[in-house]
């Protein structure tokens, strides 16, 4: 997502994603030249901090695929300093269609507002996630990063196509920076694709991904993260006893 897309509050939109291998990843790219355009911020960081409370009750939803499902988190393009802006988001999904809210603040004020419990409650969107944070008990829990290419359609601005990679994560020092105890997903090099648009997606480009045998995935960051992490803890824990 661009900059651009960044500075909306509120959005709407339908979300797929696959995952590509790097021989599937460069093919479809290549192919996908003719019809899209790179974005103005093409490559970027991603840097997120998730929120959820003691139990896990947001993650674990979220595994579980309900028709409807939300989640906090703090966001950042790239490295930000204390006067650089940040987005504490609301995002919610129904029946595969997601809405997102989201404040713009910059790290200063978020960490006033969070870390020091100073009122910012200066607009609607703030007040609704203030609300959503304090009604849950939900805290920073986990930080989910990636490195992005963007494109848009050349047709449809509305159209576009990210591929996510080097995905990461760690759940201690939850600032928005890379370090040492960051963690990778993926053994191999992957891709997440993830196509975004206001009404669908048109035929040729569904066309172009079923004759190339791509089909989309049910696939969370943050819960496929957090089912690893569970799954490697329980393998761990299982070898004391055996």
């Amino acid at each position: 997502m661009s900059l651009e897309d960044a500075k909306k509050e509120l959005f709407k939109r339908v979300e797929q994603k696959y995952l590509l291998n790097e021989e599937k990843f460069l093919l479809l790219h290549d192919m996908l030249q003719q019809y899209f355009q790179k974005d103005k911020y093409y490559e970027s960081s991603i840097y997120n901090i998730y929120f959820d409370n003691k139990n896990n009750d947001i993650i674990i939803n979220s595994i579980e695929k309900p028709k409807y499902k939300e989640k906090i988190r703090l966001r950042s393009y790239g490295k930000v300093k204390n006067n650089d802006i940040v987005f504490l988001e609301m995002k919610q999904k129904y029946n595969g269609v997601v809405y997102k809210r989201r404040v713009n603040l910059t790290l200063k004020d978020y960490n006033n507002y969070y870390k020091k419990k100073k009122n910012l409650n200066n607009n609607q969107m703030l007040r609704e996630i203030d609300y959503y944070i304090k009604y849950y008990n939900l805290k920073p829990y986990i930080f989910v990063g990636y490195d992005r290419l963007s494109y848009y359609s050349k047709e449809d601005k509305n159209f576009r196509v990210t591929f996510d990679t080097n995905l990461r994560s760690r759940f201690n020092d939850l600032r928005l920076v890379d370090t040492k105890d960051n963690k990778l997903y993926f053994d191999e090099k992957m891709y997440i694709m993830e196509v975004k648009s206001l009404y669908g997606l048109p035929l040729w480009f569904t066309n172009i991904l079923s004759s190339n045998n791509i089909y989309p995935v049910s696939f969370s960051k943050v819960g496929s993260i957090y089912k690893k992490e569970r799954e490697s803890y329980v393998r761990e824990h299982f070898k004391q006893y055996n």
